[in-house]
């Protein structure tokens, strides 16, 4: 009964304040610590939160510079064109006539036509191409024997599928290396004029002399 209701010279409710008092101050102390404990916890950053978005971004930027490194070199050998080779040039010669009178230099047509699909270069001269008239296994005159002066070289570009052509006048005299003299003039009958130019060759074309 001492415990339910105390006894003493005050009056009662003075005992029951300090019997809460003493029973508060404890927990109210334990509270305290709860949420001191609780609140240094939440204000503690997580330690991987920023770092793992660092190494993402660096390997992008070092894979990308090459590649546009690449396409610099390309475009700046591009603009060169090559030389024509035997393989794309395809070239002809015709007569201008089946047969010429005497006393009538025969002349011939000859083309180069760059059959490839890309721009190249070729020396057309008269010290880099040549037509040759035979008559058999005579042979009568080349173009390399005695070049034209200001004709020693002659440089064509052509584009892909493009091509050249000229005109070539046949005085209807021999020639020889070297281009001798008094060179003897051919008679009458068949001949074969052939033209060739860097390791290409075009289909003989056969004409007469009168």
């Amino acid at each position: 009964m001492g415990v339910v209701r105390p006894a003493g010279p005050l009056p009662a409710r003075v005992y029951w304040v300090r019997r809460v008092v003493v029973l508060g101050i404890p927990l109210l102390l334990v509270v305290l610590v709860v949420w001191l404990v609780a609140g240094r916890g939440s204000a503690t950053p997580p330690a991987d939160a920023s770092p793992q978005d660092t190494p993402s971004s660096e390997p992008k930027t070092e894979v990308e510079t090459p590649a546009a490194d690449d396409d610099e070199d390309t475009e700046d050998t591009s603009g060169v064109p090559p030389t024509c080779t035997a393989e794309v040039l395809a070239l002809a010669i015709a007569a201008t006539a089946e047969s010429f009178p005497e006393g009538t230099s025969p002349s011939f047509t000859v083309s180069i036509t760059n059959t490839g699909t890309q721009p190249c270069v070729v020396d057309a001269g008269d010290t880099q191409r040549e037509i040759v008239i035979t008559s058999g296994v005579d042979r009568v005159w080349s173009s390399k024997d005695c070049p034209v002066a200001g004709n020693e070289t002659r440089t064509l570009l052509l584009a892909g599928g493009a091509a050249d052509e000229s005109t070539l006048a046949w005085n209807r005299v021999r020639s020889a290396q070297g281009c001798p003299a008094d060179q003897p003039t051919p008679g009458a009958g068949t001949y074969s004029a052939a033209f060739t130019l860097a390791g290409a060759t075009a289909t003989p074309v056969v004409f007469g002399l009168g």
